[in-house]
């Protein structure tokens, strides 16, 4: 599922980034969880949460939760799936003294900022990003 959501990079590269994160030391110094849906004894989507010191449009004094990736298996999609995710990883953020919660999107991704909205999100800014190689 990691590698539906992020395809840029290999199944490898994504097993083996998760094998720190699933032993409980993520490769940060903010604190990093995850949350499974499951249909039967298949999992048919995930919630990667973290906190971060800052987010735009969130309030500077204070940590923010942060919506690393999110995704579902289309077949499990609108049907409350990703909100069942999504408040699970909310609550968690509360638990860690958040008071707001923020995520991020590919611009033309229109998918999903219709369920970002859906659940309550509101857009703090448009961007482009850029990058330029030093080597």
């Amino acid at each position: 599922m990691r590698y539906a959501l992020w395809p840029d990079s290999s199944v490898d590269y994504h097993e083996e980034e998760l094998v720190p994160i699933l032993a409980g030391k993520p490769p940060g110094i903010m604190p990093l969880t995850y949350f499974v849906a499951e249909d039967g004894e298949e999992i048919v989507g995930f919630v990667e949460v973290g906190l971060r010191s800052t987010a735009d449009g969130c309030d500077w004094a204070h940590p923010v939760g942060y919506i690393e990736g999110w995704y579902v298996a289309e077949s499990h999609r609108r049907r409350g799936v990703g909100a069942q995710l999504i408040a699970a990883a909310e609550h968690w953020a509360r638990e860690q003294g958040c008071t707001e919660m923020a995520s991020d999107t590919q611009i033309d991704n229109a998918q999903s900022l219709e369920a970002h909205l859906r659940l309550g999100y509101e857009i703090a800014e448009r961007s482009i990003l850029f990058r330029k190689s030093l080597r």
